[in-house]
């Protein structure tokens, strides 16, 4: 059935423990090894990114450790990232027709893979959906609550532009319209800012990719007036930096705040110097935890229903299971209790030479 939303529609169960317990500690993990075709589990997992990105740096190490520890005689995982979705979608192809017994996908156009997830469907290979949720017939679904993550940006934006926040303008640096996220993110957002600031211009940037966000910022501060925006909604880190570049370029000064997501390194050094206000961190390590949880379940033949904390409805399907969990913001002043206390980075990293004067000011001492 077509159910015609174009963002995750969310129902809530009661959380089994609390955010800060989930964000310190990860979720537990049940499964033990062993038991079945346990010892033989296969399961690949295809990333939209690899190398530098998110995906690579964090998800990926995260999810092949947890599955090790789930299953330790199981094969190791099959991993495949790209950016493009037709290579997505051949990549997953060939997975089930290698016949893994599950699948943990980050799509990256979740309606391209739509037939290929009934493919799998077809041949009795459940798939996880893990951080964007892929139409078709998902059998779980990981991810942060995109809602929450909007609220957070646009919080953190009123909050920076102060008495701005009253009837000043702002540009909004949207993401993909392709990803279901992005218009999830956007809501959030707007469920805070609407009637109290003014939105001059709002761009969904096509692929999420940076050249268009620049482009399309350069065009907002011709349009608008360098000295009439006050703030900048931008979805994630990379459309941030590139929004950012744009007002350098424009010699805009002083910069308005501008928001973030995904706590790049380079966001964080950005923040450290004044020229990003906020990211919000996202611990990578619980969300790779239940997505690892949820596949050695369903390549087990067991449900997930012990492991969601509630249920999501895609275009296509409805009460998926999912876990959604909570995502932290941050500023200059959050950073130390954060990034670095989780281990994300260090210090040493931060603070770069360039750095060191900007870093002793925020107290980011080693």
């Amino acid at each position: 059935m077509v159910l015609g939303v174009s963002f995750p529609v969310v129902r809530h169960r009661v959380l089994r423990m609390s955010v800060a317990v989930v964000v310190a500690a990860g979720l537990t993990l049940s499964g033990a090894c062993g038991g079945g075709g346990g010892d033989t589990l296969s399961v690949g997992v295809l990333l939209p990114g690899g190398g530098a990105s998110r995906f690579g740096q964090f998800d990926r190490p995260l999810i092949e450790k947890k599955l090790k520890e789930l299953c330790p005689a199981c094969p190791a995982a099959t991993v495949a990232a790209t950016a493009e979705p037709a290579v997505q979608r051949q990549q997953l192809d060939a997975m089930i027709t290698r016949g893994v017994d599950v699948l943990i996908v980050a799509a990256i156009n979740p309606e391209a893979l739509r037939s290929s997830v009934q493919e799998a469907e077809r041949a009795g290979i459940p798939v996880v959906a893990y951080d964007r949720l892929a139409q078709g017939p998902v059998s779980g679904y990981v991810t942060f609550d995109g809602a929450t993550v909007g609220r957070l940006q646009g919080q953190a934006l009123l909050k920076a532009m102060g008495a701005k926040a009253n009837g000043g303008q702002i540009v909004m640096m949207n993401g993909a319209t392709i990803d279901p996220n992005a218009g999830w993110y956007k809501e959030g957002a707007l469920s805070v800012l609407k009637g109290k600031v003014k939105i001059g211009k709002s761009y969904d940037t096509v692929g999420w990719r940076p050249e268009k966000a620049y482009v399309n910022m350069s065009g907002a501060i011709a349009a608008l007036g360098p000295g009439n925006i006050d703030g900048v909604l931008a979805a994630n880190d990379s459309l941030a930096g590139a929004v950012i570049s744009a007002f350098n370029a424009a010699a805009v000064r002083p910069l308005p705040p501008v928001t973030g997501q995904d706590a790049d390194l380079a966001a964080v050094r950005r923040i450290v110097q004044g020229d990003q206000y906020m990211t919000i961190y996202k611990p990578f390590e619980p969300a790779a935890a239940a997505a690892a949880e949820m596949a050695v379940a369903l390549g087990r033949g067991d449900t997930v229903d012990s492991i969601a904390t509630g249920t999501v409805d895609s275009p296509t399907t409805e009460d998926i299971p999912a876990v959604l969990l909570p995502s932290v913001p941050v500023t200059v002043d959050t950073i130390e209790e954060t990034v670095v206390k989780d281990g994300m980075y260090t210090i040493a990293q931060i603070c770069t030479p360039t750095l060191q004067s900007a870093c002793d000011k925020a107290g980011l001492a080693p």
